[in-house]
């Protein structure tokens, strides 16, 4: 397995908190590359510019893929082009979202 593939494989394992499901099947992750030297760099957004828990979820980010096996440094950036939108979800997390509004 590619190690690109595996880091998203474990940001698959990092939740929005306020949200409860995770960033990649909710479009927040743009991009993943990781350099021969094993510097993984990753490209994401937030729901929101000024999401209250952007530390946190950046700081699970870089813990979650330090995880993956060859990867010996994360450098995360956030940007904000383009913008995220419930359009980036994909079917899975509309479905986990849906399912949590029934429930309250």
């Amino acid at each position: 397995m590619k190690t690109e593939d595996a880091i998203w494989g474990a940001l698959e394992e990092v939740l929005d908190p306020e949200v409860g499901v995770n960033i990649v099947d909710l479009g927040l992750v743009y991009e993943v590359a990781v350099e021969d030297n094993g510097q993984a760099n990753i490209e994401m957004t937030l729901t929101i510019p000024q999401c209250p828990l952007a530390d946190e979820i950046v700081k699970n980010v870089e813990e979650a893929a330090a995880a993956v096996q060859g990867v010996k440094g994360v450098k995360v950036s956030l940007v904000w082009e383009p913008k995220w939108s419930p359009a980036r979800m994909n079917d899975k997390a509309r479905e986990e979202i849906r399912a949590r509004r029934s429930l309250v």
